[in-house]
């Protein structure tokens, strides 16, 4: 440890796990969606008997990451309340300390570093707020996803029984209507919102990039090892 700082944990062993698992997941999920929207690796297998197969594959995975998103998604919805590490719901709550936190870390952020007046050894309200919007984000794919896999049951049957697309329906039909009212329309979404979670990985590499180097406390070390080190005050 270098003189001077102090070494804080910021992330559990499960937290760590959770972040990679969507992480592979959600390279997974963009790779199958993008094949099914549009098969550009079918070319590729030469077989005919094989490239019958390829679609259903993709589909299979693509549900498979979508239910592992799914469960994570629960989870972190109950952390954000019930968490006995750190409740982000504290950090969201539009209170006068997390607003001017919020904005103090964002003009730090523009002006590279010249204006640090926070407590940077917590989460602040800017990063909460940030990973809010990618919470939000998967749950509007989950639902997305969930009414077009309904929608290909058009029979209203399924292997579980009648009460599996019931649900779906009753839990999934308000994206038609949001989106303008019919399934096109949720396919459609459904694929521009794959480019925001893009778009808000690359900033949230850039940022953890960005941090590491300006404030120098080793926080791209967060995800790998749970901790950080800040500069100790006493």
């Amino acid at each position: 440890m270098r003189p001077g700082y102090k070494k804080v944990e910021r992330m559990t062993t499960f937290m760590r796990i959770n972040h990679w698992v969507v992480a592979i997941c959600m390279v997974a999920a963009i790779v199958t969606g993008l094949y099914i929207g549009h098969p550009y690796y079918q070319t590729l297998i030469s077989e005919p008997a094989v490239n019958k197969y390829v679609m259903a594959w993709n589909r299979w995975v693509h549900f498979m990451v979508a239910i592992i998103f799914d469960v994570s998604s629960i989870v972190v919805a109950y952390l954000y309340f019930f968490s006995r590490f750190e409740k982000p719901i504290l950090k969201i709550l539009p209170t006068p300390k997390n607003i001017v936190e919020f904005v103090m870390v964002f003009i730090n952020l523009i002006t590279f570093n010249r204006v640090k007046k926070f407590d940077s050894s917590h989460a602040d309200s800017f990063n909460t707020v940030y990973f809010l919007i990618f919470h939000l984000l998967l749950a509007w794919m989950l639902f997305s996803g969930l009414q077009l896999y309904v929608h290909g049951l058009e029979s209203g049957h399924s292997s579980i029984g009648d009460w599996w697309p019931w649900v779906l329906h009753l839990a999934t039909d308000w994206t038609v209507t949001v989106t303008g009212g019919t399934y096109m329309d949720v396919r459609y979404w459904h694929h521009i919102s794959m480019y925001f979670i893009i778009v808000w990985v690359m900033f949230h590499i850039y940022y953890q990039v960005w941090r590491t180097i300006f404030w120098q406390e080793g926080d791209i070390a967060i995800v790998f090892g749970g901790s950080k080190f800040v500069k100790d005050n006493k």
